[in-house]
């Protein structure tokens, strides 16, 4: 078929580039963010107090820092896949998420996509690798959220 018709599902080594792209953006927002928390908490408690508490370990397993920082996280995917259906990383190696009607991925798409991405990794990297065997080279996480990545140019 027309490769204007059909569009050429990304290559793993092109996803892998762009995901290791966005790591890299997305692990310099988490420290912005956590170091806005943690400010946020001396200004709140004071530095004594402060100190009290992480000596007594109370700060070692924050819920309330896990939850802000996976909302980011999500938030820094969610944005990018539903408007232009690139973060930057995608940019960079020219692929794009999109329906198979070309469309945008919804906030609901963008939700399951990004947690069967984090499965993905957590079962060793095995719903990436399953795109080596699907024949229009799908991820687990473009299966479950039925979108696909595609490139976008040369």
């Amino acid at each position: 078929m027309n490769n204007l018709l059909q569009p050429v599902p990304a290559s793993l080594a092109r996803r892998l580039a762009a995901a290791a792209y966005d790591l890299i953006l997305l692990v310099a927002l988490l420290m912005v963010a956590t170091a806005l928390y943690k400010l946020s908490q001396l200004i709140w408690y004071g530095e004594a107090r402060l100190r009290a508490l992480s000596e007594a370990g109370a700060l070692d397993q924050d819920p309330w820092l896990s939850l802000l920082l996976a909302c980011l996280s999500f938030t820094f995917f969610a944005h990018f896949w539903t408007r232009a259906g690139q973060t930057l990383g995608m940019q960079a190696w020219s692929i794009r998420v999109q329906n198979v009607d070309g469309s945008e991925v919804s906030l609901g798409q963008a939700l399951l996509r990004f947690m069967l991405a984090i499965l993905s990794w957590l079962c060793l990297g095995m719903g990436w690798w399953w795109m080596l065997f699907d024949r229009r080279k799908r991820t687990w996480h473009d299966l479950g959220s039925r979108s696909q990545v595609v490139r976008t140019g040369q």
